[in-house]
Parts: structure tokens; sequence; C-alpha cells
């Protein structure tokens, strides 16, 4: 079960953080990979890397997720390539405006972060899901899984800091996720779209502000397990939601998060 050789998956925001680690996960289960990200710098060097610890095929590639044309030149690379892609994994992300009380923020704040935190996901999604749809039409796949990263701030408020827009986005990421999956499921398609909510987890934008001490004293508190995630601890919902047989999971939102939403 979970044996990923001969799949492609594709996983955008895979420069760094999360993206990077998710990689590696699906690395481990013998699959070959599409990275995707706007630093190909750091995409060549952990293609090297998988590649050659994991004994598979990897793909580095340049893309902007919030530009048309870079979406549609990412998807042409992997049908080169590969011809289809069994696995999107939607990771890219990031925000402006944090710390900033929404009665103050930055209408261009606002924007920007919407356009890349989910304007994005809905078009790699339709990119990427009319290639799986294609290549499934040809027989040169079996099925297409979708994993949308969300987070718990999609899930709940927060008052630690407010981020109102990162809030929205995320919240939305969730129900698209919804919305999609039952779509799909209700034409007969046997690709599957889910979502994972992550808690905290260290990546390039959290660092700072998950170092604080602050805020270590209000995850301590407030997540009951009374630690942050630790590296590769996303990667087994990833495996999961992503598999062949999780061929019945789809619409679901999995927060990984030491407990944060249940209380």
């Amino acid at each position: 079960m979970f044996n990923y050789k001969g799949k492609v998956v594709v996983v955008t925001g895979a420069s760094s953080g999360l993206g990077k680690q998710m990689a590696e996960g699906f690395a481990e289960q013998g699959a070959n990979l599409v990275l995707l990200a706007r630093r190909v710098e750091r995409l060549e060097a952990l293609a090297a890397e998988l590649s050659a610890k994991n004994g598979i095929e990897v793909l580095p590639v340049k893309c902007d997720v919030t530009d048309d044309a870079s979406i549609a030149a990412a998807v042409e690379a992997v049908k080169a390539k590969f011809g289809k892609a069994e696995v999107l994994v939607n990771c890219a992300g990031g925000e402006k405006g944090t710390g900033t009380p929404a009665l103050d923020y930055n209408p261009e704040d606002w924007e920007f972060t919407l356009k890349l935190d989910l304007t994005s996901i809905f078009k790699l999604s339709k990119a990427f899901g009319n290639l799986m749809k294609d290549a499934i039409g040809t027989g040169a796949q079996k099925f297409g899984r979708i994993i949308n990263i969300a987070s718990i701030y999609g899930l709940v408020g927060n008052t630690a800091i407010p981020t109102i827009a990162y809030h929205t986005s995320k919240g939305a990421v969730v129900n698209f996720t919804r919305g999609l999956a039952a779509e799909l499921a209700h034409t007969g398609m046997p690709i599957t779209v889910n979502a994972i909510c992550p808690g905290y987890f260290y990546t390039e934008l959290t660092q700072q502000t998950l170092d604080s001490e602050f805020f270590q004293a209000f995850a301590h508190q407030s997540v009951p397990m009374q630690r942050y995630g630790k590296p590769g601890e996303l990667n087994s919902a990833a495996v999961f939601l992503g598999a062949e047989e999780s061929s019945y999971v789809t619409g679901q939102i999995i927060a990984v998060d030491g407990g944060y939403t249940c209380i």
C-alpha cells in the first residue's frame, strides 16, 4: 500500500518549507516528482538530491503560480516529460500585512494574499485537473489526486496576531476543496480533491514569529501537544491523500495541528 513507483507528483512551492518537506516524503515512497517554484536554482539542487537519494526522476520547473502563462508552460513541461500527473499538491503561498488589524488593512496586501493563496489554487487545479482528465482518458493514468494546503487559520480565527486576508483565503481554500470534490465526483471522474490544514510549522515565512517569546507561550497554551510541528510530520497526510488506495476519500479537510482545532 502507498507505493508511488511510476506515479508523478507535482508539488508547488517546493523550493522550501512545507512544499519541500512533502516532496521529500513522496520521493521516499518512490514517486517521480515535478517541483514548481520561482527560485529555480533551489529546485535544481533539490531535484539532484532527491533523484540521487531515491532513484527517481525529478523535473524542476520555474513557475510563478500567479501568472497564467507560467502555469501553462509548467503543464506543457510536465506533458513533455511524463505525459501525466497523478497528484497535484497546491502548497505555494505567502501573505502580506500580517500583524495589521483588519480595520487598518491595506487593500493591496489583501489582493496580493488572495491572488497567491486562493486564485492560484483554482488556476493550478484547473490546469492540472485537465491534464489528469486527458491522461485518464487515454489510459496514461488511472486516477488523479488534488491536495490543497490550507491552514488551521482557514478553520478558526485567532487572537494571537491579526492576519485577516490569510484567514479569508485559507477559509476559501477549504470550501473550494469541498466544492471541486463534489463536482468532480458527480461527473464520475476518478479525481479526488482534499485539503490539509497545517498547524504551526517552521517555514521561511513563520520562523521569526514562531521563535518569538510571545508566540512560544501562546502555542504552549493553545496547542494540546504544547509544541510546533516537526519537519516531515505533514508528509503522512499528504501521502495518504495522494495514494491510489484513497479512492473513496474526497472533499475532506484534515488538520495536522497537534490538536489546536480540537479545543
